[in-house]
């Protein structure tokens, strides 16, 4: 079965960019991370976990901050944050900045930053980058994309129909995600998004009866604290195929055909290093994600009574049991 780890991942990314980066002492540069999100949350952390793996070593002084603006979601409190990185990196004096996921590109880069000199390596933007102005003369980035297409070529096999529905917690991003897999899988998607964890389970227990297949968005590390508990409810009370991108919601899923957060950081980091060598970030060309790993729920599989065969479970890089 293979295996994918981080490690490698770091590596094959490290040979994509010129050999001779790591081979560099960068000492006396700075690097400013700076997560949209809060420690603790699982698709940061893996962002965050790359980035210092990447940059180790290469003398590059790193600062992490976070804005924190998962948990806190007004507006007021977004700009707020924005404003204290903008007086970090005004102090710090970084080099460059790389900027994970969408409130730090919205609330930071696009009205202080975008278009001056101090260059930005945005990673983990949702779908597209256009709609804030990247690329940039002064940033580029990576998009993050769901596989969703993918995740239902692994699904539909074990669906009675193709109805799709999508269920997710009533935030920006998963009203996003609904829109873009739609128009990905070229079909409509009956969507429910959750107000609060007790919502959540309503809306799992009514998708059992109006759709074929479930796709479960992001839980946005909401629900964390009820993590036991939404794992016991879904699995005694699944009765379709279930799926997400997201390697966190595996526990939930009976296929999670998930995207790498350590893919986004590992690349921010290597393209940072490019901008030290002296590349412009104009020069550099705003990418997509294209890894992926496949994890198989066999716990939901046995409730369901589907038999998984047996060269998928061997092509899986993780089976839960």
């Amino acid at each position: 079965m293979k295996k994918i780890f981080v490690c490698l991942l770091a590596v094959s990314l490290v040979l994509s960019f010129s050999g001779a980066s790591m081979a560099k002492s960068y000492a006396g540069k700075k690097v400013l991370f700076i997560d949209s999100y809060h420690e603790g949350y699982a698709w940061s952390d893996g962002i965050t976990k790359a980035v210092k793996q990447s940059l180790n070593g290469t003398g590059v002084d790193l600062k992490v901050i976070r804005m924190d603006t998962k948990r806190n979601k007004t507006v007021e409190f977004k700009k707020e944050a924005a404003s204290k990185a903008k007086a970090v990196i005004e102090s710090y004096q970084p080099d460059v900045v790389i900027a994970a996921d969408d409130n730090a590109s919205k609330f930071l880069i696009v009205p202080y930053y975008k278009g001056k000199d101090l260059p930005f390596v945005f990673c983990g933007v949702n779908w597209d980058a256009s709609g804030y102005g990247f690329p940039a003369k002064n940033v580029t980035g990576m998009v993050e994309v769901a596989p969703v297409t993918q995740l239902l070529d692994h699904l539909k096999g074990y669906a009675q129909g193709d109805r799709i529905g999508f269920l997710a917690p009533d935030i920006l991003t998963a009203k996003k995600d609904h829109k873009n897999y739609s128009k990905e899988l070229g079909s409509k998607m009956t969507p429910y998004f959750a107000k609060d964890f007790e919502d959540y389970k309503k809306g799992f227990l009514k998708m059992q009866n109006e759709v074929d297949v479930l796709l479960l968005g992001s839980d946005g590390g909401l629900y964390k604290e009820h993590a036991a508990e939404m794992k016991a409810f879904i699995e005694a009370n699944t009765k379709i195929p279930t799926g997400s991108t997201h390697d966190f919601m595996a526990d939930y899923s009976l296929v999670d055909y998930a995207k790498l957060a350590e893919e986004q950081g590992d690349w921010a980091a290597m393209t940072a290093l490019k901008i030290l060598d002296g590349t412009s970030p104009d020069a550099i060309p705003v990418v997509k994600n294209e890894k992926g790993k496949l994890i198989i729920n066999t716990r939901i599989a046995k409730k369901l009574g589907v038999e998984i065969p047996f060269e998928i479970l061997e092509s899986a890089d993780n089976i839960i049991e």
